[in-house]
Formats: structure tokens, C-alpha cells, sequence
């Protein structure tokens, strides 16, 4: 287990505890997080910390590739933790923000049924002794559903004070994203045929 993986390994682990504080029931233990209100938004400190947790398990997806790659740590072991690590921590973040009301239930719909889509079709060109790089259409997705979120947790503050929706707009960007990007990567299995 190298560097790399084990930052993966904790996005994995950092994504529990961010469900964990943003789903049990915390106040059946008599356990209540503080609430503030800044500027006319009432901000449960519950996501705050849980949004200074999902930009740390952000940060080490941006690390354990670079690391990975800087010192010739790259394994198959690698590729495949991060595939998950990624995917368990935006989709888990997702499904809780639409449990939570903070987005509709679609998104993460459509989020996850792109990425089955995209792993089937990954999964049958690897079959085929065929390795399929990240596009850049899936990178900007993936970049702007990360800071959409981040803002998300920290109720798109300090856009929220003057009504400008950049969570929201980058999130459905991201989402629109993850549809073009999934078309380039049936484009790519269709020629591969």
C-alpha cells in the first residue's frame, strides 16, 4: 500500500464520516451542532464541518494521482481505489443533498446512471485490451461538480448574499457535462466495434 493509495484509501473513509454527520440522527443522542445566521441564511454547522472534511477528501483526489504519477506509483491496485474513492464520495455527497432538499432527486439520477453507462462501456473496451483515458469533457465535469458541491456544504456562500445561484449553476453544469461526456464515450465504443 503506497502514498497514493492510501490517500485514496481516506477519500473512502472521509466520505463515511461525511455521511455520518450529514445522516445520523445526532439529536436523538442529545447531541445538537449550532446554527448560525449569516445574513438572513441559517447555516447548520453540521455541513460546514462535513464541508471542510469533503475539501479535504477533495484535495487528496488532486494528490494521489500526482503523486502517483511524480514517483512511478502508478498500479492497477491505484487506478481502480480512485475510480471508487471519486465516484463514492460525489455520489454519496449527492444522494444526501437531494435526501436533504438541497437539490432535486435527478441529479444524482442522472449522475449515477451516466456513471454505470460509462464503467459498462469502459468495462467492455478494457475487455477488448483497449484503455480508455479520461476525456476532457469528464474532467470539467468533474471539476465543476467538486466546487459546486464545496459550495453547496457552505450554503453558496458568499454568492448567497448578493442571490447569485453558483452552486446550483455548477452543479447542473457539471450534470450537463456528464451527459456529453458520456455520448464521447459511447462514440468512442460504437467506433471501437
Amino acid at each position: 500500500m503506497n502514498l497514493p493509495n492510501k490517500l485514496t484509501l481516506s477519500r473512502i473513509i472521509l466520505t463515511v464520516v461525511i455521511i455520518i454527520l450529514c445522516l445520523f440522527p445526532f439529536y436523538s443522542l442529545g447531541i445538537n451542532f449550532p446554527k448560525f445566521n449569516i445574513g438572513g441564511i441559517i447555516v447548520d454547522s453540521t455541513y460546514l464541518i462535513a464541508g471542510v472534511i469533503y475539501i479535504i477528501a477533495a484535495i487528496t483526489d488532486f494528490f494521489d494521482g500526482n503523486i502517483a504519477r511524480k514517483n512511478n506509483l502508478v498500479t492497477d491496485t491505484g487506478k481502480m481505489l480512485d475510480a471508487i474513492a471519486d465516484k463514492v464520495l460525489v455520489n454519496s455527497i449527492l444522494v444526501i443533498f437531494a435526501v436533504k432538499g438541497f437539490i432535486p432527486a435527478i441529479v444524482p439520477v442522472i449522475y449515477i446512471f451516466r456513471d454505470e453507462v460509462v464503467n459498462a462501456i469502459k468495462m467492455d473496451l478494457g475487455n477488448k485490451g483497449k484503455v480508455v483515458a479520461a476525456i476532457k469533457s469528464g474532467k470539467i465535469k468533474t471539476a465543476s461538480m467538486m466546487i459546486g458541491l464545496a459550495l453547496m456544504f457552505f450554503y453558496n456562500l458568499p454568492f448567497e448574499l448578493i442571490n447569485i445561484k453558483v452552486a446550483d449553476f455548477l452543479i447542473y453544469f457539471a450534470l450537463i457535462m456528464s451527459v456529453v461526456s458520456a455520448i464521447e464515450y459511447y462514440s468512442l465504443w460504437k467506433k471501437s466495434r
